[in-house]
């Protein structure tokens, strides 16, 4: 059996440069693993995918991505092996923490060494891409500049194990809405992505917290005011620097350590929505051996 840590994703930066031939749009952002994670048991099962979970937001079948991500390597590769799968979700759900990505990543690489397939990283890569925009860097994690639909991606310095406190509103959004939305409307301010980049480079920390920046926050905000009061909480309550992560409805808090995010989170109401603090995390996944078996 193999256990899997499936670490959560925030967007330190978010902008949309443009449209992509095939629709989409294009991004780039800078992403960042932090060390909050789902965690994943497989175990190997003569045939058949079979997939268990102690949430009932999610669905346990060929909707929810870590089937589909075992469903895609058996179909490229031919594998015949089963995999039973119980997957234990600590990520906040629908959230813009990337909590669906992550585990379809975590399902890749745990698949790739429990039926020993021996994908290279790049094969991994791609299979990640067919699979959504998050994927692949939740695949490769750290600190990372992502553009196109999130595929390509461009390894930065390592941050140090910043602080943030998350705080997830009780409130369900559509990313499809929220892109759709975008497209209606005008483009707000763009974040200074190179400036960040930059910033990272020097680990510039204040200049960090400074430039946190997300074109879709504005979208987001409009539809869903209760993004815009919990930025303000946390401005109150001592967070260095404060943006939405993806289409949100999370809004992430840049403390100088997790001693701060802990300070930070402790003078937040609890009815804000979902108040949890954490750092960041040069890893995306991490896979251990259970009992010895493989």
């Amino acid at each position: 059996m193999l256990e899997v840590l499936a670490r959560a994703k925030i967007n330190l930066t978010l902008d949309i440069t443009g449209l992509l031939p095939d629709g989409y749009h294009e991004l780039e952002t800078v992403m960042q693993s932090i060390a909050l994670c789902d965690r994943l048991v497989f175990s190997l099962r003569p045939q058949g995918i079979e997939l268990q979970t102690d949430s009932r937001l999610i669905p346990p079948g060929p909707e929810n991505l870590v089937y589909r991500a075992a469903e895609l390597l058996q179909r490229v590769t031919g594998c015949r092996q089963g995999v039973h799968i119980f997957l234990s979700k600590n990520i906040p759900v629908a959230a813009g923490l990337g909590g669906g990505s992550a585990d379809a990543a975590a399902t890749l690489a745990a698949l790739n060494q429990l039926w020993s397939l021996g994908l290279s990283r790049e094969e991994l890569l791609v299979l990640a891409a067919k699979l959504g925009a998050d994927v692949p860097f939740c695949l490769a994690g750290g600190t990372v500049l992502a553009r196109g639909k999130g595929e390509l991606l461009t390894p930065l310095k390592p941050l140090p194990p910043l602080g943030v406190v998350l705080v997830t509103p009780p409130l369900a959004v559509s990313t499809a809405r929220i892109y759709r939305e975008y497209d209606r409307l005008l483009p707000g301010v763009h974040p200074d992505t190179p400036a960040m980049v930059a910033a990272i480079e020097r680990r510039d920390i204040t200049a960090v917290a400074a430039l946190l920046g997300n074109i879709l926050e504005p979208v987001t905000a409009t539809l869903y005011p209760q993004v815009y009061v919990v930025k303000e909480a946390l401005k109150a309550a001592g967070a260095p620097g404060v943006v939405m992560s993806g289409s949100g409805p999370t809004v992430l808090g840049l403390c100088r350590d997790e001693g701060e995010a802990r300070r930070v989170a402790g003078r937040l109401d609890p009815g804000l929505g979902r108040v949890l603090y954490t750092r960041f995390c040069s890893q995306a996944i991490k896979l251990a051996v259970i009992n010895g078996s493989r």
